[in-house]
């Protein structure tokens, strides 16, 4: 047949098909493929495949490819960066797919990061790190040795650790090298808080001293209590150091001049743990920026207004039983925002803002677990065997880590956490450096460290 009676019979044809009905249609391929050779089927098969396996990735405007994507979840985009070049390319691009599977993982998003193949680099790291938290291998232990009695307290800032002894001596450590930086002679260490020039001591003698690193010297005594002094806290722009005590009270005083101010009493409890922070919210008792004190016994969590005057009142006290049946453990967190304590009932977080209990956080077999940290998204404790990370949106554990048998301390002051950024959201940059630390019965430091992401 001439190509120009072929063409005019093929139009005809296709206007004929074209008025066919779908079963129709049907019958007539199925016909036409009856009479068709090897040839005709091979190249019918080559052309099916394109006709109907078309790249809708790469014939989709961007702004479509990338809502068609926030549909699956990250594993399958992942598996969906294999099939070409140009899908790698496309799924990679999808910020806002990948900047969502990071946060659920509870990873910290830097917004002002503009480049878009970045953020699922980020989620490989993201997802890198939860798999060593979940199988036990984000983290690795090491050993601080140079005491030669029991360490009672600790205390950690930047990188330093610094550890307060039974042997009279308080030593300044670099936790990444292992390396003691001071070593003082001190009274017997109870509690301990420093910075870069000075260290201050809560003692079993029953007083507060400050020492200054470079020298050793004893720079301020503060006497006054009649018991041990377990927690101290200090703030260099009042002029103010606060003391807790076995003797049930509170002190306070001018730290440059060793004056006792003010002695808060009310506690019938040895005060094991004292915190001056900087409020965050406003209430009807105080507005953001006010210095605020907390002590906490056994049974009790008192609050303080305290600044530059002196004299003040007790504005709340809170507890979690009224008739003393449920103990506090001696741990105390406050961010000026929240309050958290853990009993043998759980953690309880209280809203600062007005003093409500915002949530009971009861996870299995709580009766001996303590809080070290608590942040955003997790909280990070630990009872007599392990090591545990709680991812406090959904309020289950996700990691956990052996420790050894370490001296116990019922006033908890001989163990703490290290870095707590990462508690607010991972980040890649936060998860370096100490996770905990506790004194051992051979009088050595067992550190838990983040391993390197590898």
């Amino acid at each position: 047949m001439e190509k120009k009676d072929f063409e005019a019979w093929l139009d005809n044809i296709s206007i004929t098909f074209l008025s066919l009905t779908d079963l129709q249609k049907n019958e007539t391929l199925d016909h036409l493929i009856s009479l068709s050779g090897a040839v005709q089927l091979r190249h019918l098969s080559n052309n099916l495949e394109i006709l109907l396996k078309r790249d809708f990735l790469k014939l989709l405007p961007l702004e479509l490819s990338f809502y068609l994507l926030k549909w699956l979840d990250p594993q399958t985009l992942l598996t969906c960066c294999l099939v070409s070049k140009q899908w790698n390319k496309v799924i990679s691009a999808c910020t806002e797919v990948w900047q969502t599977a990071c946060k659920n993982l509870g990873w910290q998003i830097d917004d002002s990061v503009q480049d878009s193949l970045h953020w699922k680099k980020v989620y490989l790291k993201a997802i890198l790190r939860m798999k060593q938290l979940k199988d036990h291998e984000a983290f690795e232990t090491s050993s601080l040795i140079g005491h030669s009695a029991r360490v009672y307290a600790l205390y950690y800032k930047d990188g330093l650790l610094c550890t307060g002894s039974d042997d009279l001596s308080a030593k300044l450590w670099d936790v990444s090298t292992g390396q003691c930086i001071y070593g003082i002679q001190t009274h017997t260490c109870a509690a301990v808080k420093f910075d870069e020039q000075k260290l201050v001591t809560g003692s079993f003698d029953n007083t507060v001293a400050c020492w200054e690193w470079s020298s050793g010297a004893k720079t301020q005594h503060f006497r006054g209590h009649t018991g041990a002094v377990f927690s101290v806290d200090y703030n260099d722009e009042l002029d103010i150091l606060v003391s807790g005590s076995a003797d049930f009270t509170v002190k306070v005083w001018a730290l440059s001049t060793g004056t006792c101010l003010n002695t808060l009493t009310g506690h019938t409890e040895w005060v094991t743990k004292v915190v001056l922070q900087k409020c965050k919210v406003k209430s009807l008792m105080h507005s953001p920026g006010d210095y605020i004190l907390l002590s906490a016994d056994k049974y009790e969590i008192k609050i303080w207004p305290i600044g530059r005057e002196i004299n003040c009142k007790c504005l709340k006290t809170l507890s979690v039983s009224e008739d003393r049946s449920i103990s506090l453990q001696p741990r105390l967190h406050f961010d000026g925002k929240y309050i958290v304590c853990s009993s043998a009932l759980g953690l309880y977080q209280w809203d600062f803002a007005s003093y409500d209990i915002l949530r009971v956080i009861k996870p299995p077999d709580f009766s001996n677990v303590s809080l070290l940290g608590f942040g955003e998204i997790f909280a990070l404790l630990f009872d007599n065997r392990y090591l545990y990370i709680m991812d406090l949106r959904t309020e289950k554990l996700i990691s956990r880590w052996p420790l050894p048998e370490y001296r116990k301390s019922k006033r908890g002051s001989s163990f703490l956490a290290g870095e707590v950024s990462w508690l607010n959201g991972l980040n890649g940059q936060n998860d370096m450096g100490l996770v905990f630390a506790t004194s051992m019965p051979d009088h050595s430091i067992h550190l838990v460290l983040w391993k390197e992401h590898g």
